[in-house]
């Protein structure tokens, strides 16, 4: 009888063992995250939300190579990006703690890429989680021909024996020639190792084109990011709190943006123009390089063009 009392109890504890296991195999699965495959098309204009969980890895695909990638928390997230695969970027979340941040990749064409990043830490819920993103090039990098504009979303290169002008005015028109052509006659430089200038300026309806000059001062070559444009300001209960909105660009062109030591490029660059501003805010065109995002050189636009067009 004690023997066959022994017998049950060992089979007793081997189920609920068994049991045990069972269970925990089966809350694993029902913790697992549902895993994503993305596609979307490339645009500037859109914030993409990227689910990311902590232990696992998110990868994004541009259709082209990575020029920079900032991220706005690097305490909370990861970001990861490798020559030897020009196009990817990878973002990992590496606090126990939801979190959410933003990040920003440009691209060597000059495209930016806007995402919100969230994580839900170490949660066992099984959110979902985006395991690859892919961007697919946009419909057309160009501007349809029934339109008036300047630019185009590319950066055109100069071989030695052409300047700007020749370069650039083949794709505009002769009255938008000018504009680009002339570049910066008499620049007033900003900056020290980048420096900025502010050339001509020229409104139609609600859009204002800005000529500008670029030129490395430093001892290195540098490649620069696409240029932007923000309205910046002091808080009115805090003279030293400065407050900038960023200022949506429609495009940009920009003669070269790798630049050996002493090189210049001239570019322009159009965007709407706010409706309005208070006294102490100003409009400025922001340069920066791609290794020093964080030091960028601000050049003051004045906030009605000249009647006819003209330097600030």
């Amino acid at each position: 009888m004690k023997r066959c009392e022994m017998k049950i109890r060992l089979s007793l504890v081997h189920l609920i063992t068994l049991g045990s296991i069972l269970a925990a195999a089966a809350s694993a699965q029902v913790d697992l995250p549902k895993a994503q495959i993305v596609t979307l098309n490339l645009d500037p204009q859109e914030v993409t939300i990227l689910h990311l969980r902590r232990g696992f890895v998110s990868s994004v695909r541009l259709p082209d190579a990575v020029s920079s990638v900032v991220l706005g928390d690097p305490a909370a997230f990861k970001a990861e990006h490798s020559e030897a695969e020009p196009q990817l970027v990878f973002f990992k979340a590496t606090s126990a703690k939801p979190s959410e941040t933003n990040a920003l990749i440009t691209t060597k064409s000059g495209h930016e890429v806007s995402l919100s990043l969230v994580s839900e830490g170490s949660s066992t819920r099984g959110g979902p989680v985006d395991y690859v993103l892919t961007y697919g090039r946009p419909r057309s990098f160009l501007i349809a021909p029934t339109q008036s504009t300047l630019l185009v979303s590319a950066t055109n290169g100069i071989s030695p024996g052409d300047t700007p002008a020749t370069n650039v005015a083949d794709k505009v028109d002769n009255k938008e020639r000018k504009l680009v052509g002339q570049g910066v006659d008499d620049p007033h430089w900003e900056g020290k190792r980048l420096r900025v200038a502010i050339g001509r300026t020229e409104e139609k309806g609600e859009a204002m084109t800005v000529a500008f000059a670029v030129l490395n001062a430093s001892g290195r070559t540098i490649e620069l990011l696409p240029p932007q444009i923000q309205l910046a300001g002091t808080a009115k209960k805090h003279a030293k709190a400065i407050t900038a909105e960023p200022v949506a660009v429609k495009d940009y062109q920009m003669t070269a943006r790798r630049l050996a030591p002493g090189e210049k490029a001239d570019g322009v660059v159009t965007f709407d123009r706010p409706a309005f501003k208070e006294s102490r805010d100003r409009l400025l065109l922001q340069v920066a390089q791609a290794e020093e995002v964080d030091r960028p050189v601000l050049a003051k636009i004045a906030f009605v063009a000249p009647a006819k067009g003209g330097t600030q």
